[in-house]
């Protein structure tokens, strides 16, 4: 996979250098390039920013530089990128669609990302809509990774690219890993334990030290039900019944939430005393 970002800050990507994703990129399995945005500009201040239209507060980063470096970035032609794949562009912003472990899973199946992170009170909207129609681009994505504002959307790319890049095949030494972690499969993952057996007066879980191989996974199942129940109630909401057994409809149950009828999930109303 080859992914592009650019931005004003491009030192800021040096943590990518670093863990898995430092080695998925010394062993080829991926490439990042990082480029800075001041590079397409041509005032002596390198000016990448002007006031808005329509007034307000803050400043707006101007359409030609970045109009300049995608120009540069996707070469000009659908053959630009690596063996000739069109990009997918994505651009971090507080006003986008959630990213998520689904969307982590589409990003690494693609060949090409190309990021472009904002400053100041964003970008100029005619970027996204110019680059959405060319030949180059499959798709722009505006995306967020949560409720609030950062300074910029280098930090974004950040958690972004990491969260992709460990699901690349080979990226990972174990990938059998990756299929019981949060969000998976809608859940939040099951408590883990580790040796010592007894840390400052704390067992780990006697069923872990048993070897019985069904109630592992029954007791690791369950906990993650009433993990998901407590913690993300909106994921257990959008649980689909028909997907349960028994065992976990009972834990739900207990934790408060059984179908309703229209067959979602639904908290069990409080009980009233007479």
């Amino acid at each position: 996979m080859r992914v592009d970002v650019i931005g004003i800050f491009p030192e800021y990507l040096a943590p990518l250098e670093l863990s898995i994703v430092g080695r998925a990129r010394t062993t080829g399995l991926l490439e990042v390039v990082a480029h800075d945005l001041r590079d397409w500009t041509h005032d002596v201040h390198r000016t990448v920013d002007d006031t808005p239209y329509g007034g307000g507060a803050g400043m707006v980063m101007k359409p030609e530089p970045w109009g300049e470096a995608l120009d540069a970035v996707l070469a000009g032609g659908p053959g630009g990128g690596p063996a000739g794949a069109r990009a997918r562009l994505v651009v971090p912003t507080p006003g986008g669609r959630p990213f998520t472990q689904a969307l982590a899973e589409e990003y690494a199946a693609l060949p090409w990302l190309v990021f472009t992170c904002g400053r100041y009170e964003g970008i100029d909207a005619r970027v996204a809509a110019q680059a959405a129609a060319r030949p180059e681009v499959e798709a722009v994505d505006e995306v967020s990774l949560g409720d609030y504002v950062l300074a910029g959307g280098e930090a974004a790319v950040l958690v972004i690219v990491e969260a992709v890049a460990r699901l690349l095949p080979g990226v990972l030494g174990n990938p059998d890993s990756l299929s019981e972690e949060s969000h998976t499969d809608g859940l939040l993952e099951y408590p883990v334990y580790t040796k010592p057996q007894a840390w400052r007066g704390i067992e780990v879980p006697e069923i872990l030290r048993s070897g019985d191989h069904g109630r592992i996974a029954r007791w690791r199942r369950d906990s993650a039900l009433r993990r998901t129940a407590a913690v993300r109630p909106d994921l257990v909401a959008a649980l689909d019944p028909a997907g349960l057994d028994r065992a976990d409809l009972a834990t739900l149950a207990a934790a408060g939430w059984v179908p309703g009828e229209d067959g979602r999930f639904r908290p069990v109303p409080p009980c009233v005393p007479d």
